[in-house]
C-alpha cells in the first residue's frame, strides 16, 4: 500500500470518534459467534485496501460485524465477500477466488475496495453523526485514487451515501436513482455503478447471481479502462 493510504490507514484503525460504535464493536469481538469462537478478532476501525493508482473503486456501506470486523479487511471473512471474490476471480481483479484473511496473498487489479462507514454499526444501521464524522475518512480514501474512473457502490445504502457525499462536495441537487448496473456520472466525471449487494439474502433470492454480478463487473473494468 502506498505511503500515503498506509498512514491514512492507520489513523483510521485508531480512531473512537463514534462511542456508541466503539462500543458494538468491542461487543461483538467478545461476544463471539460459535463458529468464530477461537478467532482473535481485529475488534477496530476497518480502513480500505488496494492500490493508490486504482482505477476502479468498490464502495460497501460498512464492515460486517464478523466479516470485516474480525479479519481487519473489507468483505473478507463472510459469505458477502465469498460471493463478491469469486467474481471478482472471474474478471481478472482478484487473484485469488476468496479473501480469508490479512495473510491470504490477496492482490487485487487496480482496484481499491473500502466501505463508507469503518466500523460496523448496530442492526447495519448508522447514525447520521456517525456517517459524517467517517465522510472525511472516505472523502481522502477517494479523493488520494488520482487515477480513479469508476466506482462500483454495493447496495442501495452505500449509493446512497456515495452520492450524497460528493453532492455535498459539489454543492448540487441532481438526484441519482439506484439501479443495477446503470450507468450514472458524479460532479468530478467519475462513473458510478450501483449493484445489489452481494448479500446472501439477495443471492438466495436470486435478485443477483454470480453471471449477473460478473457481467457488471466486466462493465466496470471496460469501463475503467483496466
Amino acid at each position: 500500500m502506498d505511503i500515503r493510504l498506509n498512514s491514512l490507514s492507520k489513523t483510521i484503525v485508531n480512531c473512537k470518534k463514534c462511542p456508541r460504535l466503539v462500543k458494538f464493536v468491542h461487543k461483538v469481538s467478545t461476544n463471539k459467534r460459535k463458529q468464530n469462537i477461537n478467532d482473535i478478532y481485529w475488534g477496530k476501525p476497518v480502513p480500505g485496501f488496494g492500490k493508490l493508482n486504482s482505477k476502479l473503486a468498490i464502495v460497501g456501506l460498512a464492515p460486517a460485524a464478523h466479516g470485516g470486523t474480525r479479519t481487519g479487511r473489507a468483505f473478507t471473512g463472510d459469505k458477502s465477500g465469498d460471493f463478491l471474490f469469486k467474481c471478482l476471480f472471474n474478471t481478472g481483479i482478484s487473484n485469488n477466488p476468496f479473501s480469508k484473511n490479512l495473510s491470504d496473498n490477496l492482490i487485487l487489479k487496480s482496484t481499491y475496495i473500502t466501505n463508507i462507514l469503518k466500523c460496523v454499526p448496530p442492526e447495519d444501521k448508522p447514525l447520521k453523526n456517525e456517517l459524517s464524522n467517517c465522510s472525511s475518512f472516505f472523502n481522502e480514501e477517494i479523493f488520494s485514487l488520482k487515477k480513479l474512473k469508476v466506482i462500483v457502490a454495493l447496495g442501495k445504502v452505500a449509493f446512497d451515501n456515495c452520492t450524497n457525499i460528493y453532492k455535498r462536495k459539489y454543492q448540487i441537487k441532481k438526484k441519482y436513482f439506484f439501479k443495477h448496473g446503470k450507468i450514472q456520472t458524479l460532479p468530478n466525471g467519475l462513473i458510478i455503478l450501483p449493484c445489489y449487494h452481494p448479500s446472501p439474502r439477495n443471492v438466495n433470492t436470486k435478485l443477483v447471481n454470480e453471471k449477473m454480478m460478473t457481467a457488471l463487473f466486466k462493465k466496470a473494468k471496460k469501463l475503467a479502462k483496466f
